[in-house]
């Protein structure tokens, strides 16, 4: 009987000590931070920047996540959304009139016929890439979704900062803007946990904001 009340206690805090030691070294990995401010080739904020840090080597994601693209105001909110592969899309009508979504992109084309409310089925994005998305009904209706092969991913405000947290190490970083007319840059970095690692990013090759809202352009961005 003595035994049993004199293990007890020692089991106890061998399980007390472990969770604090996990707690501690998950505090310690998640303390790394990138702060980015993104801007065009003559220092003008870059809104809805969209940057992701892919680590090394890529993870691979079996449990799915869900996100969610509203449709208010003929208008798909938010316009720019970053997710992980294997994630599902909901898209749901909050407009008292039919939308029909669709993509031509090759990361991901699906077509949501005329529907309202919540009656349109997710969508799986399981391959990386940018997809452009479109109402069938209404041409100015534009939305973005970056599909990238990491958790780490964010974006960014209207002063073009994005801010992101992840555990130190070495990543690629991946620059997105709906306004690239090219592959945004991708560089490598490397996060310590010591101190937030700070870079500003020029983007060339972007298209005027004029031309973003052209049908001629939409239509490019699906090429």
């Amino acid at each position: 009987m003595k035994l049993c009340i004199a293990t007890a206690p020692l089991k106890l805090c061998k399980k007390i000590i472990a969770l604090i030691v996990l707690a501690c070294y998950c505090g310690v990995i998640q303390a790394a931070e990138l702060q980015l401010r993104v801007s065009d080739t003559q220092g003008r904020p870059l809104k809805d920047a969209v940057a992701a840090l892919v680590p090394e080597p890529k993870p691979v994601f079996i449990q799915p996540l869900t996100a969610v693209i509203d449709q208010h105001n003929k208008m798909f909110v938010p316009g720019v959304m970053a997710i992980r592969t294997n994630t599902f899309v909901r898209f749901p009508n909050s407009d008292d009139i039919r939308h029909h979504v669709y993509s031509f992109s090759p990361a991901k084309k699906f077509e949501l016929r005329l529907y309202h409310g919540m009656t349109a089925e997710p969508v799986l994005f399981d391959k990386p890439g940018t997809v452009v998305l479109g109402c069938n009904i209404h041409d100015s209706m534009i939305a973005y979704i970056y599909v990238v092969d990491t958790e780490f991913h964010a974006v960014g405000d209207v002063q073009g900062n994005v801010h992101i947290q992840a555990p130190a190490g070495n990543y690629q970083l991946h620059i997105f803007h709906p306004r690239l007319t090219a592959t945004g840059p991708e560089l490598p970095v490397i996060l310590s946990e010591n101190a937030p690692l700070q870079q500003q990013i020029k983007l060339d090759n972007l298209m005027s904001e004029a031309g973003e809202k052209s049908s001629d352009e939409f239509s490019g961005l699906f090429q």
